[in-house]
Protein backbone atom coordinates (compact mmCIF):
# COMPACT_ATOMS: atom_id res chain seq x y z
CA UNK A 1 0.00 0.00 0.00
CA UNK A 2 1.82 2.56 -1.20
CA UNK A 3 -0.57 6.13 -0.58
CA UNK A 4 0.16 8.41 2.11
CA UNK A 5 -2.66 9.29 4.79
CA UNK A 6 -2.59 10.52 8.04
CA UNK A 7 -5.00 9.97 10.79
CA UNK A 8 -5.65 11.38 14.15
CA UNK A 9 -2.90 13.20 16.38
CA UNK A 10 0.80 12.78 15.11
CA UNK A 11 3.47 15.30 16.01
CA UNK A 12 5.07 17.60 13.34
CA UNK A 13 8.38 15.47 13.28
CA UNK A 14 8.80 11.91 13.58
CA UNK A 15 10.43 9.90 16.45
CA UNK A 16 9.81 12.72 19.03
CA UNK A 17 8.32 13.73 21.92
CA UNK A 18 4.23 13.09 21.70
CA UNK A 19 3.00 13.96 24.84
CA UNK A 20 -0.86 13.25 26.26
CA UNK A 21 -1.92 17.24 26.94
CA UNK A 22 -4.82 16.07 28.37
CA UNK A 23 -3.53 14.44 31.33
CA UNK A 24 -1.74 16.05 34.70
CA UNK A 25 1.70 13.81 33.82
CA UNK A 26 1.83 14.94 30.32
CA UNK A 27 2.50 11.26 29.55
CA UNK A 28 4.29 10.27 26.54
CA UNK A 29 2.71 8.37 24.00
CA UNK A 30 4.37 5.54 22.83
CA UNK A 31 5.39 4.91 19.34
CA UNK A 32 5.51 2.05 16.98
CA UNK A 33 6.44 1.43 13.63
CA UNK A 34 4.75 -1.25 11.55
CA UNK A 35 6.32 -1.62 8.65
CA UNK A 36 7.15 -4.24 6.23
CA UNK A 37 10.67 -6.20 5.03
CA UNK A 38 12.87 -4.76 7.93
CA UNK A 39 12.11 -1.54 7.44
CA UNK A 40 13.01 -1.86 3.44
CA UNK A 41 9.14 -0.92 2.63
CA UNK A 42 5.59 0.41 3.25
CA UNK A 43 5.70 1.37 7.05
CA UNK A 44 3.33 3.08 9.37
CA UNK A 45 3.92 5.04 12.54
CA UNK A 46 1.20 4.44 15.03
CA UNK A 47 1.42 6.80 19.02
CA UNK A 48 -0.47 4.47 21.30
CA UNK A 49 -1.42 5.68 25.13
CA UNK A 50 -0.58 2.46 26.59
CA UNK A 51 2.30 0.24 25.80
CA UNK A 52 2.22 -2.25 22.54
CA UNK A 53 4.37 -5.04 23.67
CA UNK A 54 3.05 -5.37 27.39
CA UNK A 55 1.50 -8.95 27.04
CA UNK A 56 0.83 -10.40 30.56
CA UNK A 57 -0.31 -13.82 29.88
CA UNK A 58 -0.13 -16.12 26.72
CA UNK A 59 -1.75 -19.54 25.45
CA UNK A 60 -2.47 -22.07 23.08
CA UNK A 61 -5.20 -20.86 20.64
CA UNK A 62 -6.53 -24.37 19.25
CA UNK A 63 -6.81 -23.30 15.52
CA UNK A 64 -9.96 -24.71 13.33
CA UNK A 65 -8.86 -27.82 11.51
CA UNK A 66 -5.69 -26.76 9.39
CA UNK A 67 -6.04 -31.03 7.60
CA UNK A 68 -5.55 -30.59 4.31
CA UNK A 69 -4.74 -33.63 1.63
CA UNK A 70 -3.35 -33.46 -1.77
CA UNK A 71 -5.91 -33.69 -4.49
CA UNK A 72 -4.77 -37.03 -5.88
CA UNK A 73 -6.10 -38.62 -8.85
CA UNK A 74 -5.70 -34.92 -10.06
CA UNK A 75 -9.16 -33.63 -10.57
CA UNK A 76 -11.37 -30.84 -11.34
CA UNK A 77 -13.47 -29.73 -8.10
CA UNK A 78 -16.48 -28.11 -7.45
CA UNK A 79 -17.25 -27.31 -4.04
CA UNK A 80 -20.41 -25.84 -3.43
CA UNK A 81 -19.73 -23.42 -0.03
CA UNK A 82 -23.23 -22.56 0.96
CA UNK A 83 -23.31 -25.64 2.46
CA UNK A 84 -20.82 -24.82 5.24
CA UNK A 85 -23.06 -22.28 6.21
CA UNK A 86 -24.07 -23.36 10.05
CA UNK A 87 -27.63 -21.85 11.64
CA UNK A 88 -27.22 -18.54 13.42
CA UNK A 89 -23.66 -18.02 11.77
CA UNK A 90 -20.34 -18.67 12.84
CA UNK A 91 -17.66 -16.28 14.08
CA UNK A 92 -15.90 -14.33 11.46
CA UNK A 93 -12.37 -15.17 12.36
CA UNK A 94 -12.78 -19.04 14.64
CA UNK A 95 -15.35 -20.12 12.25
CA UNK A 96 -13.77 -20.08 9.24
CA UNK A 97 -13.73 -22.97 7.33
CA UNK A 98 -10.59 -24.04 5.60
CA UNK A 99 -11.15 -25.13 2.03
CA UNK A 100 -7.84 -24.81 -0.04
CA UNK A 101 -4.35 -24.28 0.51
CA UNK A 102 -0.67 -24.50 0.18
CA UNK A 103 2.48 -23.22 1.94
CA UNK A 104 1.47 -19.71 0.11
CA UNK A 105 -1.91 -19.20 0.50
CA UNK A 106 -4.98 -20.46 2.08
CA UNK A 107 -8.52 -20.03 1.37
CA UNK A 108 -11.72 -20.42 3.56
CA UNK A 109 -15.10 -19.04 3.67
CA UNK A 110 -17.42 -18.67 6.92
CA UNK A 111 -20.98 -17.17 7.13
CA UNK A 112 -21.23 -15.09 10.22
CA UNK A 113 -24.16 -13.77 12.87
CA UNK A 114 -24.33 -10.98 14.34
CA UNK A 115 -21.81 -11.38 16.92
CA UNK A 116 -18.34 -9.27 17.17
CA UNK A 117 -15.54 -11.90 16.43
CA UNK A 118 -12.65 -12.07 18.83
CA UNK A 119 -9.97 -9.12 18.76
CA UNK A 120 -6.96 -11.07 16.16
CA UNK A 121 -3.73 -10.70 14.43
CA UNK A 122 -2.75 -12.84 11.55
CA UNK A 123 1.51 -12.84 11.73
CA UNK A 124 1.79 -15.08 8.91
CA UNK A 125 0.39 -12.75 6.24
CA UNK A 126 -1.87 -10.00 4.91
CA UNK A 127 -5.19 -11.38 4.50
CA UNK A 128 -7.92 -10.38 1.86
CA UNK A 129 -11.29 -11.19 2.73
CA UNK A 130 -13.72 -10.63 -0.24
CA UNK A 131 -17.72 -10.03 1.34
CA UNK A 132 -20.05 -12.07 -0.83
CA UNK A 133 -23.20 -10.69 1.21
CA UNK A 134 -23.94 -8.95 4.47
CA UNK A 135 -22.34 -5.55 5.83
CA UNK A 136 -20.62 -4.09 8.94
CA UNK A 137 -17.02 -3.14 10.36
CA UNK A 138 -13.62 -4.03 10.80
CA UNK A 139 -12.29 -2.20 14.09
CA UNK A 140 -8.78 -2.05 13.89
CA UNK A 141 -5.72 -0.33 15.92
CA UNK A 142 -5.56 2.12 12.48
CA UNK A 143 -9.31 3.12 13.10
CA UNK A 144 -12.73 0.98 12.08
CA UNK A 145 -13.04 0.31 8.00
CA UNK A 146 -16.82 0.04 7.06
CA UNK A 147 -17.33 -2.77 4.68
CA UNK A 148 -20.24 -3.76 2.74
CA UNK A 149 -21.03 -6.52 -0.27
CA UNK A 150 -18.79 -6.48 -3.07
CA UNK A 151 -15.98 -5.36 -0.44
CA UNK A 152 -12.38 -6.72 -1.19
CA UNK A 153 -11.66 -6.14 2.53
CA UNK A 154 -7.53 -6.12 2.97
CA UNK A 155 -5.74 -6.25 6.44
CA UNK A 156 -1.95 -5.69 6.07
CA UNK A 157 -0.01 -8.53 8.54
CA UNK A 158 -0.26 -8.55 11.84
CA UNK A 159 -2.51 -5.91 12.34
CA UNK A 160 -4.44 -6.55 15.35
CA UNK A 161 -8.16 -6.37 14.34
CA UNK A 162 -11.78 -7.45 14.46
CA UNK A 163 -15.18 -8.15 12.39
CA UNK A 164 -18.16 -6.57 13.68
CA UNK A 165 -21.11 -7.51 11.72
CA UNK A 166 -24.11 -5.57 11.61
CA UNK A 167 -26.09 -8.18 9.63
CA UNK A 168 -24.95 -12.14 8.52
CA UNK A 169 -21.81 -11.58 6.43
CA UNK A 170 -20.78 -14.08 3.89
CA UNK A 171 -16.69 -13.91 3.67
CA UNK A 172 -14.60 -15.61 1.53
CA UNK A 173 -10.97 -15.45 3.23
CA UNK A 174 -7.82 -15.62 1.39
CA UNK A 175 -5.16 -15.57 3.71
CA UNK A 176 -1.57 -14.72 2.31
CA UNK A 177 1.89 -16.18 3.59
CA UNK A 178 3.37 -12.45 2.89
CA UNK A 179 1.85 -9.32 1.54
CA UNK A 180 -0.44 -8.48 -1.23
CA UNK A 181 -0.25 -5.19 -3.57
CA UNK A 182 -1.66 -3.92 -6.80
CA UNK A 183 -0.07 -5.54 -9.77
CA UNK A 184 3.65 -3.89 -10.51
CA UNK A 185 2.41 -3.26 -14.33
CA UNK A 186 -0.37 -1.15 -12.72
CA UNK A 187 2.11 1.35 -10.70
CA UNK A 188 4.20 3.93 -11.59
CA UNK A 189 7.97 3.77 -10.62
CA UNK A 190 6.70 6.10 -7.71
CA UNK A 191 3.85 3.83 -6.56
CA UNK A 192 0.95 5.61 -8.21
CA UNK A 193 -1.72 3.77 -10.22
CA UNK A 194 -1.02 4.54 -13.77
CA UNK A 195 -4.20 5.48 -16.16
CA UNK A 196 -4.02 2.17 -17.89
CA UNK A 197 -5.19 0.40 -14.31
CA UNK A 198 -8.57 -0.62 -13.79
CA UNK A 199 -8.92 1.63 -10.27
CA UNK A 200 -7.25 3.94 -8.62
CA UNK A 201 -6.58 5.40 -5.36
CA UNK A 202 -10.10 7.06 -5.56
CA UNK A 203 -11.46 3.59 -5.41
CA UNK A 204 -9.25 2.61 -2.25
CA UNK A 205 -11.23 3.53 1.31
CA UNK A 206 -8.87 3.36 4.59
CA UNK A 207 -10.05 4.75 8.03
CA UNK A 208 -10.34 8.34 8.50
CA UNK A 209 -10.64 8.67 12.25
CA UNK A 210 -8.57 6.84 15.57
CA UNK A 211 -10.40 4.03 17.18
CA UNK A 212 -9.88 4.98 20.78
CA UNK A 213 -12.00 2.57 23.84
CA UNK A 214 -12.60 4.55 26.71
CA UNK A 215 -13.11 3.98 30.50
CA UNK A 216 -12.21 0.75 32.57
CA UNK A 217 -12.19 -0.63 29.56
CA UNK A 218 -9.27 0.49 28.21
CA UNK A 219 -7.32 -0.36 30.78
CA UNK A 220 -8.40 -3.90 31.71
CA UNK A 221 -6.56 -7.04 30.31
CA UNK A 222 -7.88 -8.05 27.00
CA UNK A 223 -7.35 -11.26 24.75
CA UNK A 224 -5.83 -11.17 21.24
CA UNK A 225 -5.56 -13.79 19.22
CA UNK A 226 -2.39 -14.56 16.64
CA UNK A 227 -1.98 -16.70 13.72
CA UNK A 228 1.74 -17.66 13.23
CA UNK A 229 3.70 -20.46 11.81
CA UNK A 230 5.94 -23.11 13.62
CA UNK A 231 7.95 -25.75 12.15
CA UNK A 232 4.24 -27.85 12.90
CA UNK A 233 2.57 -25.17 10.49
CA UNK A 234 0.24 -22.87 10.61
CA UNK A 235 -0.48 -22.64 14.76
CA UNK A 236 -2.20 -19.85 16.96
CA UNK A 237 -1.69 -18.46 20.28
CA UNK A 238 -3.79 -16.47 22.88
CA UNK A 239 -1.58 -13.14 24.50
CA UNK A 240 -3.59 -10.99 26.85
CA UNK A 241 -2.52 -7.64 27.00
CA UNK A 242 -2.64 -5.40 29.78
CA UNK A 243 -4.28 -2.67 28.30
CA UNK A 244 -6.94 -2.77 25.23
CA UNK A 245 -4.98 -2.58 21.84
CA UNK A 246 -7.43 0.16 20.07
CA UNK A 247 -5.62 3.19 21.96
CA UNK A 248 -3.74 4.52 18.63
CA UNK A 249 -4.64 8.50 18.94
CA UNK A 250 -2.86 9.08 15.52
CA UNK A 251 -0.90 7.43 12.74
CA UNK A 252 0.59 8.05 9.35
CA UNK A 253 2.39 6.25 6.59
CA UNK A 254 1.31 3.91 3.66
CA UNK A 255 0.43 1.03 5.69
CA UNK A 256 -2.83 0.27 7.02
CA UNK A 257 -6.02 -1.73 6.20
CA UNK A 258 -8.07 -0.52 3.15
CA UNK A 259 -11.00 -1.79 1.10
CA UNK A 260 -12.02 -1.86 -2.76
CA UNK A 261 -15.03 -2.66 -3.79
CA UNK A 262 -15.44 -4.66 -6.96
CA UNK A 263 -18.38 -2.16 -8.66
CA UNK A 264 -15.63 -0.10 -8.89
CA UNK A 265 -12.96 -1.89 -11.15
CA UNK A 266 -13.29 -1.34 -14.66
CA UNK A 267 -13.18 -4.20 -16.50
CA UNK A 268 -10.93 -4.19 -19.87
CA UNK A 269 -12.40 -5.62 -23.02
CA UNK A 270 -11.11 -6.10 -26.53
CA UNK A 271 -12.17 -7.26 -29.95
CA UNK A 272 -11.41 -11.07 -29.29
CA UNK A 273 -11.88 -12.67 -26.08
CA UNK A 274 -9.16 -11.31 -22.92
CA UNK A 275 -6.74 -13.28 -21.32
CA UNK A 276 -7.30 -13.71 -17.35
CA UNK A 277 -4.29 -10.72 -16.47
CA UNK A 278 -6.69 -7.91 -17.93
CA UNK A 279 -9.22 -8.77 -15.04
CA UNK A 280 -6.62 -8.87 -12.18
CA UNK A 281 -6.96 -6.89 -9.07
CA UNK A 282 -3.95 -7.73 -6.72
CA UNK A 283 -0.83 -10.13 -6.50
CA UNK A 284 0.72 -11.91 -3.40
CA UNK A 285 3.79 -14.04 -3.60
CA UNK A 286 3.06 -16.75 -6.21
CA UNK A 287 -0.41 -15.89 -6.69
CA UNK A 288 -2.88 -13.47 -7.85
CA UNK A 289 -6.59 -12.13 -7.35
CA UNK A 290 -8.77 -11.26 -10.48
CA UNK A 291 -12.40 -10.04 -10.22
CA UNK A 292 -14.70 -11.25 -13.51
CA UNK A 293 -17.56 -8.47 -13.95
CA UNK A 294 -20.51 -7.45 -15.91
CA UNK A 295 -19.01 -5.87 -19.07
CA UNK A 296 -18.98 -5.67 -22.37
CA UNK A 297 -17.49 -8.63 -24.31
CA UNK A 298 -15.56 -9.25 -27.60
CA UNK A 299 -16.65 -7.08 -30.38
CA UNK A 300 -15.75 -8.94 -33.34
CA UNK A 301 -17.86 -10.21 -35.69
CA UNK A 302 -16.63 -13.70 -35.02
CA UNK A 303 -15.88 -13.59 -31.32
CA UNK A 304 -16.34 -16.55 -29.45
CA UNK A 305 -17.11 -14.85 -26.07
CA UNK A 306 -16.28 -17.34 -23.95
CA UNK A 307 -12.89 -18.49 -23.22
CA UNK A 308 -11.35 -21.09 -24.79
CA UNK A 309 -9.88 -24.16 -23.83
CA UNK A 310 -6.38 -23.36 -22.33
CA UNK A 311 -3.64 -25.87 -19.92
CA UNK A 312 -2.93 -24.29 -16.53
CA UNK A 313 0.56 -25.12 -16.79
CA UNK A 314 2.12 -23.15 -14.50
CA UNK A 315 -0.73 -22.63 -11.85
CA UNK A 316 -3.93 -23.77 -10.14
CA UNK A 317 -7.31 -21.66 -10.83
CA UNK A 318 -9.60 -21.43 -8.25
CA UNK A 319 -13.08 -19.51 -9.09
CA UNK A 320 -15.34 -18.33 -6.87
CA UNK A 321 -19.08 -17.99 -8.25
CA UNK A 322 -20.80 -15.08 -6.83
CA UNK A 323 -23.13 -12.79 -9.24
CA UNK A 324 -24.85 -14.09 -12.37
CA UNK A 325 -25.34 -17.54 -14.31
CA UNK A 326 -21.60 -17.96 -15.30
CA UNK A 327 -21.73 -18.04 -19.06
CA UNK A 328 -18.67 -21.08 -19.33
CA UNK A 329 -19.70 -22.92 -16.52
CA UNK A 330 -23.80 -23.39 -17.90
CA UNK A 331 -24.92 -26.99 -17.70
CA UNK A 332 -21.96 -28.14 -14.80
CA UNK A 333 -24.16 -27.77 -11.92
CA UNK A 334 -22.20 -24.62 -10.74
CA UNK A 335 -24.67 -21.92 -9.37
CA UNK A 336 -23.64 -18.84 -6.68
CA UNK A 337 -21.61 -20.03 -3.95
CA UNK A 338 -20.04 -22.37 -6.17
CA UNK A 339 -15.78 -23.09 -6.26
CA UNK A 340 -14.27 -24.39 -9.27
CA UNK A 341 -10.61 -25.95 -8.73
CA UNK A 342 -9.02 -26.52 -12.41
CA UNK A 343 -6.00 -27.95 -11.26
CA UNK A 344 -2.39 -27.31 -12.91
CA UNK A 345 -2.18 -30.52 -15.89
CA UNK A 346 -5.50 -30.63 -16.79
CA UNK A 347 -6.90 -28.82 -19.79
CA UNK A 348 -10.19 -26.99 -19.11
CA UNK A 349 -12.60 -24.42 -20.73
CA UNK A 350 -16.21 -23.50 -20.81
CA UNK A 351 -18.85 -26.33 -21.13
CA UNK A 352 -19.36 -27.96 -24.86
CA UNK A 353 -22.43 -26.22 -24.99
CA UNK A 354 -21.86 -22.86 -23.72
CA UNK A 355 -19.54 -22.16 -26.62
CA UNK A 356 -22.63 -21.85 -29.49
CA UNK A 357 -25.07 -20.61 -26.25
CA UNK A 358 -22.37 -18.18 -26.14
CA UNK A 359 -21.92 -16.14 -29.58
CA UNK A 360 -23.66 -13.44 -30.62
CA UNK A 361 -23.38 -11.99 -26.55
CA UNK A 362 -22.67 -8.96 -26.27
CA UNK A 363 -22.27 -8.45 -22.41
CA UNK A 364 -22.31 -11.07 -19.62
CA UNK A 365 -23.65 -10.38 -16.17
CA UNK A 366 -21.97 -12.55 -14.16
CA UNK A 367 -19.28 -12.04 -11.02
CA UNK A 368 -16.31 -14.17 -9.68
CA UNK A 369 -13.23 -13.96 -8.18
CA UNK A 370 -10.38 -15.48 -8.98
CA UNK A 371 -7.04 -16.96 -7.12
CA UNK A 372 -4.46 -18.23 -9.57
CA UNK A 373 -1.76 -20.36 -7.65
CA UNK A 374 2.07 -21.39 -8.81
CA UNK A 375 1.87 -24.07 -6.45
CA UNK A 376 -0.56 -26.90 -6.02
CA UNK A 377 -3.74 -26.24 -3.58
CA UNK A 378 -4.48 -29.03 -1.72
CA UNK A 379 -7.84 -29.43 -0.16
CA UNK A 380 -8.75 -28.52 3.18
CA UNK A 381 -11.19 -30.15 5.12
CA UNK A 382 -14.21 -28.20 4.83
CA UNK A 383 -13.68 -29.34 0.72
CA UNK A 384 -15.01 -32.97 1.42
CA UNK A 385 -17.95 -31.52 3.33
CA UNK A 386 -18.78 -29.95 -0.38
CA UNK A 387 -17.51 -31.52 -2.99
CA UNK A 388 -19.64 -32.26 -6.08
CA UNK A 389 -18.39 -35.96 -7.23
CA UNK A 390 -20.12 -35.19 -10.81
CA UNK A 391 -18.57 -32.08 -11.80
CA UNK A 392 -15.10 -34.00 -13.12
CA UNK A 393 -17.16 -35.51 -15.77
CA UNK A 394 -19.42 -32.79 -17.02
CA UNK A 395 -17.18 -32.18 -20.22
CA UNK A 396 -17.55 -35.67 -21.32
CA UNK A 397 -21.31 -35.88 -20.58
CA UNK A 398 -20.57 -39.24 -18.92
CA UNK A 399 -21.71 -41.08 -15.59
CA UNK A 400 -19.80 -40.42 -12.30
CA UNK A 401 -17.64 -43.33 -12.59
CA UNK A 402 -18.00 -45.77 -9.74
CA UNK A 403 -15.18 -45.49 -6.11
CA UNK A 404 -12.10 -46.72 -6.67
Amino acid sequence: MAYYSRVGDVPRTRHTQHRDTSREDRRLYREELMGEEGFSSDSSLLYHRGVPSAVVDAGTWELPDQARRPNHPLLPRHLRLHDLAVPGGADAVTGRRQVLANHDVRIGYVVTGTDPSPLYRDAIGDEVVFVEAGSGAVETVFGTVPYRAGDLVVVPRATTHRWVPAEPSSLYAIEATGHVAPPKRYLSRYGQLLEHAPYCERDLHGPTAPLLVEGPQAEEPVDVLVKHRTSAGVVGTRHTLATHPFDVVGWDGCLYPYTLNVEDFMPITGKVHQPPPVHQVLEGWNFVICAFLPRKVDYHPLAVPVPYYHSNVDSDEVMFYVGGDYEARKGSGIGLGSVSLHPGGFPHGPQPEAIEGSLGATEFHESAVMVDTFAPLELGEAAADVDDPAYAWTWAGGPVPPPG
